[in-house]
């Protein structure tokens, strides 16, 4: 029994105390396909951002800043502190809430 338990297909968060299914309700609720396309998430058409197809597996955010749990958490949260001047707004987000979101956006490779 206990070998076929880790036989799910179910992804796990790289993100620590971040719920993927937590970040795709977070990423649909804070309404984060008005500027992206995002997979999986209905309605997720925007171009005023760029389209997160591919998040997960690119080597920087928002074009300089490495990809890593802890940098996308701080981007989500407080994006002007991260690269001043973005166009990324914030959206009030709370640690745990901008770890949810980071789980989802790893499962986008």
């Amino acid at each position: 029994m206990a070998a076929l338990a880790g036989c799910k297909d179910e992804p796990t968060s790289i993100v620590a105390g971040g719920d993927i299914e937590q970040g795709l309700r977070l990423v649909t609720q804070y309404q984060c396909g008005a500027c992206h396309v995002i997979p999986g998430v209905q309605g997720a058409a925007g171009d005023q951002g760029p389209s997160l197809d591919y998040i997960g597996r690119l080597s920087y955010i928002a074009g300089g800043i490495p990809n890593s749990p802890d940098n996308m958490v701080r981007w989500l949260r407080v994006p002007h502190a991260v690269k001043p001047g973005t166009e990324m707004p914030p959206m009030g987000l709370t640690e745990q809430e901008a770890r949810h979101m980071a789980a989802y956006l790893y499962t986008l490779r």
